[in-house]
Order: C-alpha cells, then sequence, then structure tokens
C-alpha cells in the first residue's frame, strides 16, 4: 500500500482519515456518476465523538469552525473511499453544502463554514477551491456541523 501525497500532507499536520462511516439511515454515502463524486452531508464527529454545540448559543466561532473542519475530513474520508483507497485521484472539490446548527438571530454560518474551506485550500491549494452554501440549520443528533460535497476525481 502506497500512501497518497494527499495523506502524507494530512499525516504531518497530525490528521489520520477515519474509516468513511456507514450511513445512518436509508441512503448510501457516496454516489459516483463518471468522475463526478457526489457524497452525502458528513457530521461533525471526531475521534473523541460527537461535535455538538449551538453557534450563537453555547459554541464559539472557533469551535464551529474546528467542528466544520472535522466535517471536511470525514468527507475526505468518503472521497477516498470512492476512489479505491487512492486520495491522489481527487482533482478536484467542486462544491461543499455548509449547515450550521445556530439560533435563529445567528448570522455568521459562513464563518463557521470557513473551517472547511480554509482547510481544503490549505490541503489542496486551487484544487480545493470550490463553490458553497452555508445555512444555519436543526441538525440531527444536535452536531454543530453537517456538510456534503461533490467533488471531480480520475
Amino acid at each position: 500500500y502506497q500512501m497518497s501525497e494527499y495523506e502524507r500532507k494530512l499525516n504531518e499536520l497530525g490528521i489520520i482519515l477515519p474509516n468513511a462511516p456507514a450511513p445512518a439511515a436509508n441512503y448510501v454515502p457516496f454516489v459516483k456518476i463518471d468522475n463526478i463524486v457526489y457524497v452525502s452531508g458528513q457530521i461533525s464527529i471526531g475521534s473523541d465523538g460527537l461535535i455538538k454545540g449551538v453557534l450563537g448559543a453555547d459554541m464559539s466561532i472557533e469551535d464551529g469552525m474546528l467542528a466544520a473542519r472535522q466535517c471536511a475530513i470525514n468527507l475526505l474520508a468518503q472521497v477516498k473511499a470512492a476512489c479505491d483507497g487512492n486520495l491522489d485521484r481527487l482533482l478536484r472539490v467542486i462544491k461543499l453544502g455548509g449547515f450550521v446548527n445556530s439560533k435563529p438571530n445567528f448570522s455568521e454560518q459562513p464563518n463557521v463554514i470557513n473551517g472547511a474551506s480554509d482547510f481544503l485550500v490549505d490541503l489542496l491549494g486551487d484544487r480545493g477551491r470550490h463553490a458553497r452554501t452555508a445555512v444555519g440549520a436543526i441538525l440531527p443528533l444536535g452536531v454543530a456541523v453537517e456538510i456534503d460535497g461533490i467533488f471531480l476525481i480520475k
């Protein structure tokens, strides 16, 4: 097994991609159509469990950004699975849909989702630049952030 260039870079950042989690309901974790991978929403869950919170209530923007970053890591785990274990097949992040568990008067969702966007651009350079949505939502299990994504692979 040869570790991909991206995974070496992740390891330098102290990040080990988790195994891609199985879906929690009647859907698939990703759908591949030609060279496009559509990844289902990945919630903010890390090695220590669920990252919960409500932005504008009991969670800071910085902690929300870390939750969004964890969603991006979980998206990459699904992309790796879609690429048969070779993350170097990832050519481009096309679009992210970011959902932030937030109070009705909270309007900093884009800053929270920057936690994912900045991470992907830092890791992938221009290949990490993407279109995106960042909105407030009520999320399952009380998680702080959920992000889905569309990716171009080879």
